[in-house]
């Protein structure tokens, strides 16, 4: 098959793509003001908690099966690779670059969390559509392929929603942190029916908003005022000190968010398909509860052109700038385009040889694909819900997914004949 009509094949999911990002920063603009910022942060929590969880379950339902997760086993290691190297390579770019501390949970967010979901779902099927594609029968192409990508999809949930949320949340906290231990800077802050707050609330307000519940005890909160009242304390047993450990460990890491919507999903998605019972009285023209799965499919295909509208506008804020240091750019893009793909081409061919990867060249063309994708569209929903980081994250997203158009498509291109 001729080299360029793989490039063919590769670069029309890109465009369509670009086309509705492009849709979105104009729906963004000024001049028609409707992807407005406090509209996008309403659609975001839409998708968080009704498209995203509809898409992730509704997909896996349909293509999952007992025996297509023993045939996909390497796939969940795989995609722990991506963020163990993501992230490694992201700690390397904030030393070489010196970036801040508020800003490093991104930074290694955006380096680790590839965009696992939404963006082999526009790329696969169109893929298996072209002509020029190497992997066979469309039909068949396009089912095999929606069962990767399904998987792909819940695998990846559960790490950004466990992993990268939680970094970002630490990274957050430092703002709070610094307002805590610097008195003098904390401002007075004016909250609703314009009632003033005592400045020395400031610093707990943000920890309280970045996702630290208030039923953690303040010393849990504040280990240094913990560390500076113990004195003062008597000695407690050591089964109350264990169990104040747990409590500590689970306000430090926010095990709410293992169980955010989309991993709910996942665990829905794959109890119906490999529950052959559940199975057979939800999915297909003749089962008794068909409607639920419509519905639910119904919702889930909102996901992916909403969260692509939303990163046009979001997109339309790294215009302006943000004062972040361009060196963190170069350093993502060159982590996400340049270093991942080439190691992950590298572990593929290797799994390949070692015969722990089956003979699906499709299965194949995923597992390399993991590595080359863009940053997450999620790290936008992330740092809009924390309030922190979101004009970094829109720099970012912006160089990141406006150089997408060319590496995405050399490396597909690639990447099919490799596997071709």
């Amino acid at each position: 098959m001729g080299l360029f009509q793989l490039f063919i094949a590769a670069s029309v999911p890109v465009l369509n793509v670009l086309l509705i990002t492009g849709v979105g920063s104009f729906l963004a603009t000024g001049r028609v003001g409707i992807l407005c910022e406090e509209a996008r942060k309403h659609m975001n929590n839409v998708v968080f908690f009704v498209f995203n969880p509809s898409l992730v379950s509704t997909n896996l339902a349909r293509t999952v099966t007992l025996e297509n997760v023993v045939l996909m086993w390497f796939m969940p290691i795989n995609i722990f690779l991506t963020f163990l190297l993501g992230s490694l390579l992201g700690w390397v770019v904030i030393h070489l670059t010196k970036a801040p501390p508020p800003s490093r949970g991104l930074i290694i967010g955006c380096c680790a969390a590839g965009n696992l979901g939404n963006m082999l779902l526009i790329i696969i099927p169109a893929i298996c559509k072209e002509k020029g594609s190497p992997f066979g029968d469309p039909d068949a192409c396009h089912t095999f392929g929606l069962a990767y990508v399904s998987l792909s999809m819940a695998i990846g949930a559960v790490f950004i929603w466990s992993y990268v949320y939680n970094m970002v949340r630490i990274s957050s906290n430092a703002i709070g942190e610094k307002l805590i231990s610097n008195p003098q800077k904390r401002p007075i802050i004016l909250e609703e029916n314009a009632k003033l707050i005592p400045s020395n609330h400031t610093g707990e307000k943000l920890l309280l908003q970045s996702g630290l519940s208030s039923d953690c005890p303040a010393e849990q909160r504040l280990p240094i005022t913990a560390y500076a009242e113990s004195s003062t304390k008597p000695k407690l047993p050591i089964l109350d000190q264990f169990k104040n450990g747990l409590s500590n460990i689970g306000c430090a890491i926010d095990l709410k968010k293992l169980f955010a919507p989309s991993t709910i999903g996942v665990i829905i998605g794959f109890i119906i398909g490999m529950v052959p019972q559940i199975r057979k009285a939800i999915i297909g023209e003749s089962a008794p509860l068909r409607f639920v799965q419509e519905s639910a499919s119904l919702l889930g295909d909102g996901a992916i052109p909403t969260v692509t509208l939303i990163m046009g506008g979001n997109l339309l804020r790294g215009l302006h700038g943000s004062g972040t240091q361009f060196s963190v750019i170069i350093g993502v893009i060159a982590v996400r385009y340049v270093m991942l793909p080439l190691i992950g081409m590298i572990i593929v061919k290797g799994a390949i040889r070692l015969g722990l990867v089956h003979s699906d060249p499709l299965y194949q063309f995923v597992l390399l694909l993991q590595y080359a994708l863009p940053p997450a569209m999620n790290m936008g929903t992330i740092t809009q819900l924390f309030g922190a980081g979101e004009k970094e994250c829109s720099v970012i997203f912006l160089w990141a997914y406006a150089l997408a158009s060319v590496s995405l498509t050399l490396w597909s291109t690639f990447f099919m004949w490799l596997v071709s």
